[in-house]
C-alpha cells in the first residue's frame, strides 16, 4: 500500500477537522451569496479552493466556516451576521454533505454520520464593536471561535501586522478573554501580535487554539507562532492549527508576497482581494516577478517543528482555503489534504499521531473549552463591563 492509500484509509476513520476556510467570504466578494450562481455541489475549480465533491476527495470531516469581514467596512456587525446567513444557507441547501455543529459530540455526531461538521469562527475582535453584549449574539448564532484580532489592531488588542497599540491585551481585553471563556468559546490567537498571545495565555482559564498559523522558527513573518509560546500550549491543553499559506511558510515568500501586495493596492485593490479583476493584476505581477512556490514538504517542515515545541497533543490543520491568492503545490485546494498526510507518514509519523493532527485534537478542545465554560457559569453570570469602565 502507497503513502497516499494509507493516507486516505486513515482519513476514512479520523478525516481532517479544519481549523478555516474563508469560503463565505469568498462567496460575498464573487456572487453576493447567490449560492445558486457558486454552486458547491458541483466542481467550482474555476472559481474556488471549495466545493463538497473537493473536500470529500480531501477527507474532511470538520470545516470551521470563517465569518470573517473586513476590519475597515463601516459597521461589520451586520457584514458579519450576513457571513453567520451564509454558513447556515449552505448547511440547508446541502444536508447530505454538511452537518451543524455547536459542541465536540456534535462533530463526533456528523463523523459517524459521514457528513462534515460545520462550525463558524468569527475572523477578528473588530466583529463586536466593542461589545460584550454582541459578543454574547455570535455565540448564540453559532460562532464558536472569535480571532482577537485580524491584520489591524482592535481597540483593546494588539495584531501582528499593526503598530503596537496597547501592549498586548489591555484590562477590556482580559475580559473578553474570560467572557469567551464563560461562553465556551474558543479565543483564536491567529493574526495577533506575539504580546497578546502571551497575555491571552495569562488570562485564559481554557484552552486557546491558532485556528490558521505556522512556526515562526521556520519562517520569520509575525503571523506565526514564537517558539516561547508553542511550547506554553501543553501547560494550556490549547492547539496550534498549521496553514498552508505560502507567505506564512515559505521565507523566500514573504518578501515577494509584500511586493505583490503593494502592487495591487497601486492598482486599487485591497491586498487580500481575490476577485477575477484582481487576479489578473496578480498573474501580470507573477509573469514579471516569478513566484516562489512552497510545497507539501515545506508544510510538513512547520508541523515537525511544532511537534517538538509543543508536542502532538497540541497541532491540528487549518489551511486557510479561499482566503490566499496562492496555495502550496500539492496542496492546491480542500482535495490536498491526504498528500500532506502522506508526506508524514514517509516521514515516520504514526497513524496515532496523525490521527490526532487530523481530528482528535480539535474535538478534544473544543469539549474542554465547555467543560470550562460549565464550570465557570455555575459561579458567575455574564459580563457587565464595557471598555469605558475597563480603559478610561
Amino acid at each position: 500500500m502507497t503513502s497516499l492509500e494509507r493516507a486516505r484509509e486513515l482519513l476514512a476513520e479520523f478525516p481532517v477537522a479544519d481549523g478555516h476556510n474563508d469560503l463565505p467570504w469568498a462567496l460575498r466578494e464573487q456572487v453576493r451569496y447567490d449560492l445558486d450562481a457558486r454552486d458547491i455541489a458541483v466542481s467550482q475549480t474555476a472559481h474556488l479552493h471549495t466545493d463538497i465533491p473537493r473536500l470529500r476527495a480531501g477527507g474532511v470531516g470538520a470545516q470551521y466556516w470563517s465569518v470573517y469581514v473586513r476590519a475597515d467596512l463601516p459597521d461589520p456587525v451586520p457584514a458579519t451576521l450576513e457571513q453567520i446567513d451564509c454558513v447556515r444557507r449552505l448547511i440547508d441547501r446541502h444536508p447530505a454533505d454538511l452537518r451543524a455543529a455547536l459542541t465536540a459530540a456534535d462533530m463526533e455526531t456528523a463523523r459517524e454520520q459521514g457528513r462534515i461538521a460545520s462550525l463558524m469562527g468569527a475572523e477578528g475582535g473588530h466583529s463586536i464593536a466593542n461589545s460584550l453584549g454582541t459578543l454574547r449574539g455570535l455565540y448564540e448564532l453559532g460562532v464558536r471561535y472569535m480571532t482577537l484580532t485580524h491584520n489591524d489592531n482592535v481597540d483593546w488588542a494588539d495584531s501582528a501586522t499593526d503598530e503596537p497599540g496597547v501592549g498586548g491585551l489591555s484590562a477590556f481585553g482580559r475580559e473578553v478573554v474570560r467572557e469567551m471563556n464563560r461562553l465556551g468559546m474558543l479565543v483564536d490567537l491567529s493574526h495577533v501580535a506575539a504580546t497578546t498571545m502571551r497575555d491571552a495565555l495569562d488570562a485564559s482559564s481554557a484552552p486557546v487554539i491558532f485556528s490558521h498559523s505556522s512556526a515562526r522558527a521556520v519562517c520569520d513573518h509575525p503571523r506565526n507562532v514564537p517558539d516561547d509560546v508553542l511550547e506554553r500550549l501543553p501547560a494550556n491543553g490549547g492547539m496550534a492549527m498549521v496553514t498552508f499559506v505560502p507567505k506564512f511558510v515559505l521565507q523566500a515568500a514573504v518578501e515577494w508576497t509584500a511586493a505583490a501586495g503593494e502592487n495591487l493596492r497601486a492598482h486599487g485593490f485591497f491586498d487580500l482581494d481575490t476577485t477575477a479583476e484582481a487576479m489578473k493584476v496578480h498573474r501580470a505581477f507573477e509573469e514579471a516577478n516569478p513566484r516562489p512556490v512552497a510545497t507539501v514538504a515545506t508544510v510538513a517542515d512547520h508541523l515537525d517543528h511544532m511537534r517538538e515545541a509543543a508536542g502532538i497533543d497540541h497541532l491540528g490543520i487549518g489551511g486557510d482555503y479561499d482566503g490566499t491568492a496562492f496555495t502550496p503545490d500539492g496542496l492546491n485546494d480542500v482535495s490536498g489534504y491526504p498528500n500532506l498526510i502522506a508526506e508524514l507518514l514517509d516521514r515516520g509519523w504514526s497513524t496515532a499521531d496523525l490521527a490526532k493532527l487530523t481530528w482528535k485534537n480539535a474535538v478534544r478542545v473544543l469539549g474542554a473549552a465547555e467543560d470550562v465554560s460549565r464550570a465557570l457559569q455555575a459561579t458567575r453570570g455574564p459580563s457587565h463591563a464595557t471598555i469605558e469602565s475597563l480603559d478610561g
